[in-house]
């Protein structure tokens, strides 16, 4: 089996990168890790060293390159099935998918104005225009996952899989700008934020030395 290796950018700020980390972590699979660093001047040259896209992350499987979040967590879920990065149950996998797309290509003003950045505090800041609708949603979704999917465990159905992945830097956000949702969602913040693979990212997050100006203020 080719060793992987999985090309990211600052854990700090990089939610992208986060998510697809997080889904390779799980599946137990050895593998490298480059990390690329925003802001620099030769950023987008490294990265295209690695990436067709200029973007991260990407996962490197032997010859393979897979880019995109979702892709990568695709690819993985394929390539080791008895991680379970998906639900087994058909309903709750196509929910899964239907959260997992609607995080991937939605909840623009959330991203707009509370940027990933874990080491920040910002409790009141970053309530733009649109931000509480995506809040709301995004509730909404955790709510509705607990109380249909999540009785095999803790997270959104049940075991950790691509959606809690998915999911993991909002609750970082949520916490830098102290969005605190109670009840099950609340709960649920927890738990996921206890994970120890979400721990693990968190801690190397909070030691890096890189700073990027524009994710500062």
């Amino acid at each position: 089996m080719n060793r992987l290796s999985l090309i990211i950018a600052n854990r700090n700020y990089s939610s992208w990168s986060m998510r697809a980390w997080l889904a390779l972590r799980t599946t137990g699979a050895p593998f490298d890790e480059v990390v690329v660093p925003l802001g620099e001047a030769d950023t987008r040259d490294q990265i295209l060293r690695w990436s067709p896209s200029g973007r991260v992350p990407a996962l490197r499987d032997g010859e393979l390159v897979v880019w995109d979040s979702l892709a990568i967590c695709e690819h993985l879920a394929e390539r080791f099935p008895e991680a379970g990065l998906w639900p087994t149950e058909r309903s709750a996998r196509a929910v899964a998918r239907s959260v997992v797309a609607e995080m991937h290509s939605g909840f623009m003003a959330l991203r707009s104005h509370m940027p990933m950045n874990l080491r920040a505090s910002r409790p009141g800041a970053g309530r733009g225009p649109g931000v509480d609708d995506d809040i709301a949603r995004i509730i909404a979704i955790w709510e509705a996952c607990r109380r249909d999917f999540g009785a095999g465990g803790e997270l959104l159905f049940g075991r950790f899989g691509i959606a809690d992945a998915f999911f993991a830097p909002v609750v970082s956000r949520f916490l830098t700008y102290g969005v605190a949702p109670t009840g099950a969602a609340g709960a649920y913040m927890a738990a996921l934020w206890a994970e120890p693979a979400v721990r693990e990212w968190a801690e190397a997050a909070r030691a890096e030395s890189w700073r990027v100006a524009r994710y500062e203020t």
